[in-house]
């Protein structure tokens, strides 16, 4: 007898199609009391709250006009579809693979979850910023040092070529790896858990240091918010 398709296996199957019949039944569970659309979500400090790593105004043209934007767009590609649009964007995202999936929602639904994630990692600058005992001990572990951690985390996010996301995620068995993607591709379509993202598109940083994406990097550290990297990951470990 056949083995009945997993929930991410009838998601991707649906998100491929060219032309969408909807989900099967089993996924009106998944369904969330979201809106009817996606929307942005409240930015949990001011534009400035992050100077001088990341100025005020490129938070407000990145957040209102860039973020903006890929909502904007996910609505209009998933118009005639409600049962895709009622599910939490994580759970839409999870579903789509890269290449086969809808373009569209590859790059919209992505960039709606990366840069809700982005806004929510982030917080005041603090010097010499670094997570709690439990988590720097994870990391560590992990690739030998803190230190050694944001020196091959930093590597990635420079040697990124052209835009997209460096990041701290978790592998299908729950491992700590480093990795970037491309465009607006999450690590959630490759059956991976992000924790911590960089965007190193140039929109993200560009008004305040044009060309310089290392000085980017450098200054983002100080305002990485590492009690949610470390909520994310309590989260993920204990299902």
């Amino acid at each position: 007898m056949n083995q009945p398709l997993t929930r991410r296996q009838m998601l991707r199957t649906a998100c491929a199609a060219t032309a969408f019949v909807g989900i099967a039944p089993r996924l009106t569970r998944l369904r969330a009391a979201e809106p009817a659309q996606y929307e942005l979500p409240k930015l949990p400090y001011a534009f400035d709250a992050l100077e001088p790593a990341i100025d005020a105004a490129t938070m407000q043209l990145h957040y209102e006009k860039h973020h903006q934007a890929y909502i904007d767009n996910l609505n209009k590609a998933l118009a005639d579809q409600p049962d895709l649009r009622s599910l939490p964007i994580a759970e839409l995202v999870r579903g789509l693979v890269p290449g086969k999936s809808p373009a569209a929602l590859v790059n919209h639904g992505g960039g709606h979850l990366n840069h809700t994630m982005f806004w929510e990692s982030l917080r005041a600058p603090r010097a010499d910023n670094r997570p709690e005992k439990s988590l720097s001990e994870l990391i560590a572990r992990a690739f030998k040092t803190f230190d050694a951690f944001r020196e091959q985390f930093t590597k990635t996010a420079l040697g990124r070529f052209g835009s997209g996301w460096a990041w701290l995620a978790l592998d299908e068995r729950q491992k700590l790896i480093i990795r970037d993607t491309l465009n607006q591709e999450s690590p959630l379509m490759f059956a991976q858990q992000p924790l911590l993202g960089l965007d190193v598109w140039e929109h993200a940083y560009y008004l305040k240091y044009q060309n310089r994406r290392a000085d980017y990097i450098a200054a983002w550290w100080s305002v990485v918010n590492w009690e949610t990297v470390a909520a994310r990951f309590d989260k993920a470990t204990s299902k």
